[in-house]
């Protein structure tokens, strides 16, 4: 077997499907990208038995066929080549591979591409639509809240409900929680499904910064996206996700809404003083000022700033993980951000003052208890 393809083009193509390949794979062929050639289109595919993705370039080919080649020699022997056509030939006798080039031969040991395993198909599934603009938002507003916590599976993923109106996507760690919610994604069939983290870390860093439509089915153990010529399946997480709504507080009578650059800022700053156990830092709301403080008792390390903000409610003094705080500051996309609270002992919520009319983002952090730390 033999064909011709332009290393840049193989290359660009590879290196959006390589993250998939793990480097001690249960299955020591999964070290390998499967080619496919049929009708002068390669179809190559990487997998790690969770997640797999394909990619199609067109080769200059006579003949089809199919052989296993080694991901990582072939990717750096690609990235140190100039832009020019190379030529692989394939012996399918002894599975080894010769790349040809302007600046000489390659040699390398590929493996019988029988033995990949095969990827499964998503059959009796439902289907929904959406751009990469919508999944892009929606994997970066929740992700960075999921949990590497794996003796609780559901949380280490992306939780989506589908409705006839809307697509929520929640992810939490048990200290914080993430709601998306968009009205411009919806399916006529009711569903949920669970995403594994690693799959839609894949997926951000494969969608294209254009605009463009994403299919998107998914059946009770598996979930398919195709965009361009890249496709994915992933395996679902068969867990139940936690009562999320039932976290959420709904009687919140403090409101403070500030800027949201000038409290990142601020607890940017502040953070570097604090415990660095608890990353507490307090929030001392009193009229329209806000007090950010942090103090680290084993050092005599302390800090404070004031901040103004609007404020509706009573005064308070609460307690938050710094950390997170920045985290999800930082991952909103507004001017100005409104806090919600009810009690030193209770969830905070943070929500953007400002969003897109299609989405509806909420965030809830737990507190950190003052008494502990005073």
């Amino acid at each position: 077997m033999k064909f011709i393809v332009s290393s840049s083009a193989l290359l660009k193509q590879l290196s959006a499907i390589n993250g998939v390949v793990t480097t001690n794979p249960v299955v020591p062929i999964l070290e390998n990208f499967l080619f496919e050639i049929k009708d002068g289109k390669l179809t190559i595919t990487a997998s790690d038995l969770q997640t797999s993705m394909m990619t199609e370039i067109e080769v200059e080919a006579k003949e089809d066929g199919n052989i296993a080649v080694p991901a990582k020699i072939l990717i750096e022997t690609l990235k140190n080549l100039p832009e020019q056509p190379v030529t692989f030939s394939i012996d399918h006798d002894t599975y080894s591979i010769e790349i040809s080039s302007d600046n000489g031969r390659y040699k390398l040991a590929g493996e019988n591409a029988t033995d990949f395993p095969k990827i499964a198909a998503v059959t009796n599934a439902t289907a929904v639509d959406m751009s990469t603009e919508v999944l892009s938002s929606a994997i970066s507003n929740t992700i960075f809240a999921t949990s590497n916590d794996e003796l609780r599976p559901a949380m280490t993923g992306v939780y989506i409900n589908l409705s006839a109106t809307n697509a929520t996507f929640v992810a939490t760690d048990g200290h914080r929680l993430v709601r998306y919610r968009r009205v411009d994604v919806a399916s006529a069939d009711a569903a949920s499904l669970i995403i594994p983290r690693k799959a839609l870390n894949l997926l951000k860093s494969t969608l294209p910064s254009e605009n463009v439509p994403v299919t998107v089915e998914f059946n009770s153990s598996n979930a398919y996206f195709k965009f361009n010529s890249i496709k994915m399946i992933c395996r679902l997480i068969d867990e139940r996700f936690p009562d999320y709504e039932n976290v959420i507080p709904v009687d919140n009578p403090n409101h403070m809404t500030i800027d949201r650059l000038d409290f990142l800022g601020s607890l940017r700053r502040i953070a570097i003083y604090a415990n660095k156990t608890t990353h507490q830092v307090r929030l001392k709301l009193t009229g329209s000022e806000l007090q950010v403080s942090a103090e680290d008792l084993d050092f005599s390390n302390e800090a404070n700033e004031r901040l103004s903000c609007e404020h509706d409610g009573e005064d308070i003094e609460i307690g938050f993980n710094a950390k997170f705080l920045v985290e999800m500051l930082n991952n909103l996309d507004c001017k100005q951000v409104t806090l919600q609270f009810s009690a030193p002992n209770r969830a905070g919520l943070i929500v953007p003052s400002d969003t897109s009319e299609n989405e509806d983002i909420l965030m809830l952090v737990m507190p950190v208890m003052l008494n502990n730390y005073v």
